[in-house]
C-alpha cells in the first residue's frame, strides 16, 4: 500500500515581480508613509526617530560611499556587527550599491571568520569593534580578496559617506536597478552544528516575495502603527529576515544588542510586537519567578502562574468559569500586572521561533495579554515557513505555511518545503545541494505533524533521533526542552543512541543559580563545580528529568543523569552562535561521561 503524501499549499497573496529586488520594499515604504517614523535611535533619556525618507536619504549616501571604495556590483562584503541600527543601513547600502553582505556572527572564531571569508571570496569586511578587528588580524593573511576593512565605532561609515559625495545619483540608481530577483541577496552561513558551515544562496526574490506575503498573512501584527525592538543577533536569519519585514510593513524598528539592558529598553520604547527565542520567555518567567521568591512572594506568584495558564487554556476552550475569572483577575492585579508592565505595557504579540516554546509558556505569556505566535523556518528557507495566525493560532504548533509556500511530509515523516522562500543553492557546493532536495522540494530535516487544517507540529530533527538498544525511538527535543526551562539549568543534551536506556549531560546556568541558590538558603558564591555536587542542586535537576518523565513513556524516560561542572559555550566549540547544542561535538568529547552511566547496564532495558 502506498502511503499518500500529505501535502499543503498556500497560494500567494501578493503577485510575484521577478524583476524587482529588495530594495523595492524601501522604495515602496518611501512613497506609502514618507515622514512616519521607520527606526528610533537610543538617546539620553529616550529615543530619536528616523523616518523613512531619512533613511532612504542615508541609504543612498553609504550606498555612494562603497561604490566609491570599489565595491563593484555582484561583490561580496563580510559584516560583523552587534545588532544595531547599522546593521540594517549597511544592508540596503550594499544592495543599493549592486552587492551583499556576508553575515558574521560577533561571537565568531578566527577561524570561522577566515573560512567565511575565503569561502564567500568577500572582498571587503566591516567590523564593529577594535576586538573584531583584531580577530580578523590574526587571519588577514588567509583572506586574500579582501582588500578593504572597515570599522563602524571608528567611524568609518561616516568617512565612506563623504568620500562617495563625489558619486551621482544616476550611478546608485543604475547599480540599484539592474538586480532582479534571481540575483544573490546575501550569503549566510549555517551555524555548523553538523559539520563545516555551508554558504546559503539567498536570492531578492526571496526576501522580497517572502516579506510581501508575509506583511499580508499577518496585518494585526504588521502595520505602520506597530513597533518591535530587535535584540536577537541580525546576523541570523531570524532577525535579518523580520528587519526587512518591518521596512515592507511600516513598523518601527528600535535596536539593543546588549541583552542586559533588554528590559529597561523595553520600558521605555514600548514595543508592540517581539522576536524571541524560547529561552528568552523562559528567562524572563523564571528570573520573575525567582525575584517572587526573594520577596518572600514566591507562592503567590506560582499561584498566580497556574491560573493564568487554567484561564488561557479555558478561554481557548470556549469558556471561563466565573470562580476562575475572579481568581485571575485578583490575581493578576496582584502579580501579573507588574510582569506585563515589564514588557512595557504595549506588547501584545510576540514571535517566537528556533525551538518550540512548550504549552506552559504559551498559556501563561496568552493569559498575560502576549498572544505567542510560533513560527517555523531555517537559514535555507529564509526563516519562516510557517506561523501562527493571530486570528487562529494554536498553541504547539506552528502554524500554516505562509503564502506562497507550500509544505508535505516525506514518508519518514520529514518535512519538505517549496516556494518563494526556498533558497537557490549552497554556494560552490553543488552536492550538497543535490542532497538536501527531493522532486524540487528542500528536505528540512525536522520530522514532524499536519493537521487537517495544515498546521505543523514538530517533534524533532531526523538526525537526532536516538534509537535504544530495545528499538525505541526518541526524538531528544521532546525531553530536553521541558527541562531546561528550569531556573538552575542551562542545556540539557539527551543521549542513549544504540544504548539499553536514555540518559543525558546537564549543565547549570551561571546566571541564575545564584538567586536561585539565595532563595533557598544556600551559599549563592557556590562555583558551577561545587553546585554540580551539591544535593540540593542534584535533586532539584532530578525533579526536573522527573516532570519530563512524565510525558513520556518509560522506554522513553531519561534513567540517569550527569551534571557537568562546565559550561558549554560557543567558544568551547559546544554552541552555535545561536545557542543551538552541537551534539555531535558534545557526544564526543564527553563520551566518557557518557559512558559511565551505562557502566555495568547491558542488553536492552524497557
Amino acid at each position: 500500500m502506498v502511503k499518500q503524501t500529505v501535502q499543503f499549499d498556500t497560494p500567494a497573496l501578493v503577485p510575484a515581480e521577478p524583476v524587482a529586488n529588495t530594495t523595492q520594499v524601501l522604495l515602496d515604504r518611501v512613497k506609502e508613509t514618507p515622514h512616519s517614523p521607520l527606526f528610533s535611535l537610543p538617546v539620553s533619556g529616550g529615543w530619536e526617530d528616523v523616518t523613512s525618507t531619512e533613511f532612504l536619504e542615508q541609504v543612498i549616501a553609504l550606498a555612494k560611499g562603497f561604490i566609491a571604495s570599489g565595491i563593484r556590483k555582484g561583490d561580496r562584503v563580510g559584516l560583523m556587527c552587534k545588532t544595531r541600527y547599522e546593521w540594517t543601513l549597511v544592508d540596503f547600502a550594499m544592495w543599493f550599491a549592486g552587492a551583499a553582505l556576508v553575515p558574521i556572527y560577533e561571537t565568531s572564531a578566527a577561524s570561522q571568520i577566515q573560512w567565511i571569508l575565503e569561502d564567500s571570496e568577500a572582498v571587503a569586511l566591516i567590523v564593529e569593534t577594535p576586538e573584531h578587528l583584531n580577530r580578523f588580524e590574526e587571519i588577514r593573511s588567509d583572506a586574500p580578496f579582501v582588500h578593504s576593512v572597515w570599522q563602524i565605532d571608528e567611524g568609518d561609515l561616516d568617512a565612506l559617506v563623504i568620500s562617495g559625495a563625489k558619486i551621482s545619483d544616476e550611478e546608485v540608481e543604475e547599480r540599484r536597478s539592474s538586480l532582479h530577483g534571481s540575483d544573490l541577496a546575501t550569503l549566510i552561513y549555517t551555524s555548523g552544528s553538523t559539520g563545516k558551515p555551508k554558504g546559503c544562496v539567498l536570492t531578492h526574490s526571496n526576501f522580497l516575495e517572502l516579506a510581501r506575503n508575509a506583511r499580508a498573512a499577518v496585518p494585526e501584527v504588521v502595520n505602520p502603527q506597530a513597533s518591535t525592538l530587535l535584540f536577537i543577533t541580525t546576523a541570523h536569519i531570524f532577525a535579518r529576515f523580520i528587519s526587512i519585514l518591518a521596512v515592507e510593513g511600516g513598523v518601527k524598528v528600535g535596536h539593543q544588542g546588549d541583552t542586559s539592558q533588554l528590559l529597561p529598553a523595553m520600558q521605555s520604547f514600548k514595543p508592540s510586537f517581539l522576536l524571541a527565542v524560547p529561552r528568552v520567555f523562559e528567562k524572563v518567567y523564571n528570573s520573575a519567578e525567582q525575584k517572587a521568591e526573594a520577596g518572600g512572594k514566591g507562592k503567590i506568584f506560582r499561584e498566580a502562574a497556574s491560573t493564568a495558564i487554567a484561564y488561557s487554556k479555558a478561554e481557548m476552550a470556549g469558556h471561563i468559569p466565573l470562580g476562575l475569572k475572579i481568581k485571575f483577575a485578583l490575581l493578576d492585579k496582584l502579580v501579573l500586572s507588574k510582569l506585563r508592565a515589564a514588557l512595557g505595557g504595549n506588547c501584545t504579540y510576540a514571535i517566537s521561533g528556533s525551538a518550540p516554546l512548550g504549552d506552559r509558556l504559551a498559556h501563561f505569556f496568552h493569559a498575560l495579554g502576549l498572544v505567542v505566535l510560533e513560527g517555523y523556518g531555517l537559514t535555507e528557507t529564509t526563516a519562516p515557513i510557517s506561523i501562527n495566525l493571530p486570528s487562529k493560532f494554536k498553541i504547539g504548533t506552528v502554524g500554516p505555511a505562509l503564502p506562497g509556500c507550500s509544505v508535505r511530509l516525506g514518508e519518514d515523516g520529514e518535512i519538505e518545503a517549496a516556494g518563494v522562500n526556498v533558497f537557490q543553492e549552497y554556494w560552490k557546493n553543488p552536492q550538497a545541494t543535490a542532497d538536501t532536495f527531493h522532486d524540487g522540494w528542500f528536505k528540512t530535516g525536522d520530522i514532524g505533524t499536519i493537521d487537517a487544517d495544515g498546521y505543523i507540529t514538530i517533534t524533532g530533527r531526523k538526525k537526532e533521533i536516538l534509537v535504544t538498544a530495545g528499538g525505541k525511538n526518541v526524538a531528544p527535543a521532546f525531553l530536553e526542552d521541558p527541562i531546561r526551562a528550569n531556573p538552575v539549568i542551562s542545556q540539557v543534551v539527551a543521549v542513549g543512541d544504540a544504548k539499553p536506556f536514555i540518559s543525558a549531560l546537564i549543565t547549570l546556568d551561571p546566571e541564575m543559580l545564584p538567586m536561585w541558590l539565595t532563595n533557598n538558603k544556600m551559599d549563592s558564591t557556590m562555583s558551577i563545580e561545587e553546585a554540580a555536587k551539591n544535593p540540593a542542586v542534584i535533586a532539584e535537576v532530578q525533579a526536573a528529568v522527573d516532570r519530563a518523565n512524565a510525558r513520556v513513556s518509560r522506554a522513553e524516560s531519561i534513567r540517569k543523569f550527569t551534571i557537568l561542572p562546565l559550561e558549554f559555550t560557543e567558544l568551547s566549540g559546544h554552541l552555535t552562535p545561536k545557542m543551538s547544542i552541537k551534539r555531535n561535538i558534545i557526544t564526543k568529547d564527553f563520551a566518557a561521561e557518557i559512558e559511565a552511566m551505562y557502566a555495568g547496564a547491558s542488553g536492552s532495558v524497557d
